[in-house]
């Protein structure tokens, strides 16, 4: 989105034409939504626009439910955004831990934002591009003063609000050393630095070397203050902080963040988590370091697969041992027990069958079962599943999983139903 179709949007008539318009869920009734717009008479920017607009609304609900009916997005913004169900545990978290206000630094939309003012925390949010500011500016409006939105960079915000905590304890005056001091306790950074180039559509991915602000920067802040930093589930371990809580995020199966907290918002003991959440339910494993791994074990009655946040944060070992289970090879993340057991780190499967990794191995045992519906799921192997299954026959009315993968050099195919 430009400035100028932000502009002709933000009117009383576009928010109107918006709301008039609605939704938008297919590029059918965009060029339709178009095409009657500008026949009557609307201008090119503002049809764009309230276009634009109602067809991102229509991919917000995933992430925001109900509330991307009043929200504002840009197509870069929404699809960076945090989900709301995963803001509000954050938010949670800094409530917890006695957080009364909070900077989200490179606030996007507002997503971050949005939970943080909802959990009654006070906020000013910032944003380098203008934007994009400006979007959070209205998404936040509802809150009024206690959600407040500026265009600038984490740098200089952080440059003029926050000193360091020695210079707060070395000013003359007790006075104000006592409140400096009590309010620099009370305040956390949320900080989500820029990991695409500039950008309201079309965007790539940078390296971390090139993140805005730099990293070396976030980490020295997060030494000196209660900081949460939003960074991609993939991120290099080995470049963490050794002394901050990393929390590996999964959302209905999907790995979506990593989290580095620090200070008053990283938990005694605590330095791995695996946070997943499926629908409303929320499951947390913690650890004070990586899980030593199980022993391997020969194939049992069952296989789990373990939740995506708990590989990440290398805490399948604990997992392992919590269902009497081991690694099926030690290289690959699946576990095999006999125990009739399971959790909500992982997902389960009980064994049927197995066969070897070839279709016409696995269309007999296919056959066999009468299996007419196939979910496959691989593993330490090269293979492509919608390609591998267009080479099996797929005839009853059973239903069952395909669990392809390896233990050692040999290749398995393994029946199993979904516990």
């Amino acid at each position: 989105m430009e400035m100028s179709e932000l502009t002709a949007l933000l009117t009383p008539e576009g928010l109107r034409l918006l709301d008039e318009v609605g939704t938008i869920s297919t590029t059918s009734e965009v060029a339709q939504t178009v095409s009657r717009l500008r026949a009557a008479g609307r201008s090119p920017d503002l049809v764009s626009a309230v276009v634009g607009q109602a067809h991102l609304r229509a991919k917000g609900f995933a992430k925001f439910g109900a509330f991307a009916e009043r929200m504002l997005f840009t197509r870069s913004g929404l699809e960076q955004a945090t989900r709301l169900g995963v803001a509000a545990r954050h938010a949670g978290r800094m409530r917890r831990a006695g957080i009364e206000s909070v900077a989200d630094l490179g606030c996007g939309i507002g997503g971050d934002s949005l939970a943080f003012a909802g959990a009654g925390l006070s906020v000013r949010a910032v944003d380098a591009d203008e934007v994009t500011a400006a979007i959070a500016a209205y998404n936040l409006a509802p809150f009024g003063e206690d959600a407040t939105v500026q265009h600038g960079t984490a740098e200089d915000f952080v440059g003029a609000n926050f000193a360091d905590e020695h210079e707060l304890r070395t000013n003359s005056g007790d006075s104000y050393e006592e409140t400096a001091l009590l309010r620099w306790k009370r305040t956390a950074v949320w900080l989500d630095p820029a990991r695409r180039t500039a950008g309201h559509s079309e965007t790539r991915r940078v390296t971390a070397s090139d993140y805005s602000p730099s990293l070396g920067w976030a980490f020295d802040l997060a030494e000196r203050m209660p900081v949460g930093i939003k960074l991609g589930p993939a991120h290099d371990r080995d470049a963490l902080p050794a002394d901050a809580e990393a929390q590996w995020v999964s959302a209905d199966g999907s790995v979506v963040e990593l989290v580095v907290w620090s200070g008053a918002l990283a938990r005694e003991g605590v330095r791995r988590s695996a946070l997943v959440m499926r629908g409303d339910e929320s499951h947390e494993l913690t650890a004070g370091a990586d899980s030593e791994d199980a022993e391997t074990r020969e194939l049992g009655a069952f296989v789990h697969e373990p939740d995506g946040a708990v590989i990440r944060a290398r805490l399948i070992g604990d997992v392992a041992r919590s269902l009497d289970a081991g690694m099926l090879d030690p290289k690959i993340a699946y576990l095999t027990g006999d125990a009739a057991v399971t959790s909500p780190f992982v997902q389960s499967f009980r064994v049927r069958e197995v066969a070897a990794a070839n279709p016409k191995s696995i269309n007999q045992i296919l056959k066999a079962h009468g299996v007419g519906t196939l979910e496959i799921k691989k593993r330490g192997m090269d293979v492509d599943p919608a390609a591998f299954r267009k080479k099996l026959t797929l005839r009853g009315t059973e239903s069952a999983t395909l669990i392809l993968t390896r233990v050692g050099d040999k290749r398995m195919a393994i029946l199993a139903d979904r516990v």
